[in-house]
């Protein structure tokens, strides 16, 4: 079945389990309003962010083929992004972290199709185009900071989370698509705000995925890089925030050398960040991102990595020493009083996979109700089966069509008769399947003759544990799209109406066919009936002034009068600097 968004060398590589999060990029969808607002953001970002942006920054919007003068058409971005080996899809709002991270190492951005509105234009808690396309995308042109990027998607995207990590992800998702919504009521935005703030009071310790997510928060969204007293922007966050740009530069925002340690902090991301991480270069991020991969559970696995597993109630792979990879919801662990893991359990759909290639005869449809497993060295015998060669093996009696009596050293017995065993390219056994097989610990019988035929999984340890599965295409069901969509704005008559004149203004601008006469009945129909209207005062006075029409002083008047308006003295002042 064809995908329904167009492919190219880099998104054709995607796994299909995330294609469903990609959505057609709603670009008739953009009310000429909108794009006079991206067009209001980026000439303000040029202006201010070439004074205080990294070097790449600039360089970038030209490489990534982002205008400043419209809103970006994916299919255009990819034609430019693909010469540095990345590309761009777009998506409805947040996704899920993992999700998001997978694409990442794809070295696939993810961008928020929706455009904020021009009650947002400084700073908007929705994930939208501006922030996504005008901020994450320019910077990836940097050769070190794009493998950093793939390098931190890798990572996260096997970082374990806890059963509480999705409701915080959904509960954080609709307070920002409520925020951005004008049609929004009071009580909705109340009500998800002390959602949000239930669940970050009550999240408990933080799983690798929260503690990952606040990684990616202090770096690649709002993360400042160089001399600490004087740092540059390279934050996606940043980047994409006129207002936020200008104020973390200020010296109320405390500014902290970037460590490990920002793991462990949280942010809000409804608001304006109090404290910013400064790294002193690309390389650092990339050193302490291994700093805490060292931490996570795909590199140390053992028995606090199956018990972050089970308390994901997530798919999640185990590897054993073998090399053996068993994927599905771990429910439970037995360990010894050392601490270490002597046996394993998932429930439901497990598949079993070698080098994230799933074994032949080992899907979901063959282990559809769980697994489970001794992990561990035999009672009394030095050589770990793993290690022991087919003379080995002979000799302790272990081989096919052999009734075997097996103890570990944890105190799990496997009895039953050996049918057959698996082993790897060289040679190394992973599998050894029974008929008429009991397994037990003490009293407890963790598996018996009636329940068919029992694949034991060979391996002295658990090497790693992560999120999802070795071989995504082991299950069909992979991640989940949120029931949250993102919500369409309603347009009233009179904001249609409004619209229509700065579709009028925009097409004057780029068609040249800007005439005196034009502008003056445009004015008069703004006093008329959008007295409060200054972006689109903004722009008349702009073509005036290029055009040197003698009206530019009448609606020059009629934006000093708006300037009053506390919310909009910024704003104006700002763009008047532009029109100067």
């Amino acid at each position: 079945m064809s995908p329904h968004f167009e492919l190219n060398e880099v998104t054709k590589k995607l796994p299909k389990h995330l294609h469903k999060f990609v959505i057609q990029q709603p670009y008739n969808e953009y009310t000429a309003q909108n794009q006079a607002v991206w067009r209001y953001v980026m000439r303000m970002n040029v202006a201010y962010l070439s004074k205080v942006a990294h070097g790449s920054y600039l360089e970038g919007l030209e490489k990534t083929g982002i205008s400043i003068a419209q809103i970006p058409h994916m299919q255009g971005m990819n034609r430019i992004l693909k010469e540095i080996g990345w590309a761009a899809v777009s998506v409805d709002g947040f996704i899920p972290p993992n999700a998001f991270m997978e694409f990442q190492a794809y070295n696939v951005l993810v961008i928020a199709s929706d455009m904020r509105t021009i009650n947002h234009i400084e700073y908007t808690p929705a994930p939208d185009i501006i922030h996504e396309a005008a901020g994450h995308a320019p910077i990836i042109a940097n050769p070190e900071y794009a493998e950093y990027l793939r390098r931190f998607g890798e990572i996260g995207s096997k970082a374990i989370s806890s059963a509480k990590d999705y409701e915080m992800y959904e509960a954080i998702r609709l307070l920002s698509i409520l925020k951005e919504n004008p049609n929004s009521s009071e009580k909705a935005i109340k009500e998800a705000e002390e959602k949000v703030a239930f669940l970050q009071e009550n999240m408990g310790e933080l799983s690798e995925m929260a503690q990952i997510r606040n990684l990616h928060w202090w770096t690649v969204e709002y993360g400042l890089i160089g001399n600490i007293k004087k740092p540059k922007i390279y934050g996606a966050g940043l980047l994409s925030s006129i207002g936020e740009s200008k104020w973390c530069m200020q010296d109320e925002v405390k500014k902290v050398p970037y460590s490990i340690e920002a793991a462990r902090v949280n942010f809000d991301i409804t608001k304006p960040q109090p404290q910013l991480f400064v790294t002193p270069d690309f390389a650092h991020l990339s050193l302490v991102l291994e700093q805490f991969a060292n931490k996570m559970g795909i590199r140390t696995g053992g028995l606090q990595g199956l018990q972050k597993l089970i308390d994901s109630k997530n798919l999640g792979t185990i590897e054993l020493s073998t090399g053996v990879q068993i994927s599905g919801v771990f429910t439970k662990v037995i360990a010894d009083e050392n601490g270490k893991p002597i046996y394993f359990q998932t429930t439901g759909e497990t598949a079993l996979s070698n080098r994230d290639k799933e074994l032949i005869g080992h899907g979901v449809e063959n282990h559809k109700d769980g697994f489970g497993s001794p992990i561990g060295k035999l009672k009394g015998i030095n050589i770990p089966i793993e290690n022991m060669s087919p003379r080995d093996l002979e000799a302790y009696q272990i081989y096919e069509g052999k009734q075997i009596n097996l103890e570990f050293e944890g105190g799990i017995y496997v009895e039953g008769e050996v049918i057959t065993g698996t082993r790897d390219l060289r040679g190394r056994i992973q599998l050894i399947t029974f008929k008429n097989c009991t397994v037990r610990y003490l009293n407890e019988i963790l598996f018996q003759p009636e329940w068919g035929i029992y694949d034991m999984a060979i391996g002295k340890e658990v090497v790693a544990a992560y999120s999802g599965p070795a071989d995504v295409n082991s299950f069909l069901e992979l991640g989940k799209v949120s029931e949250t969509k993102t919500q369409k704005i309603r347009y009233s008559a009179s904001e249609q109406d409004l619209y229509a004149l700065y579709k009028e203004v925009r097409e004057m601008r780029e068609n040249n066919t800007v005439s005196e006469r034009k502008i003056e009945d445009i004015f008069k129909e703004l006093n008329r009936k959008f007295p409060s209207d200054w972006l689109l005062l903004l722009e008349l006075y702009e073509l005036t002034l290029h055009y040197k029409y003698k009206n530019a002083s009448l609606i020059l008047e009629k934006l000093e009068v708006l300037k009053c308006n506390k919310s909009y003295t910024k704003l104006i002042e700002n763009g008047l600097a532009l029109c100067n």
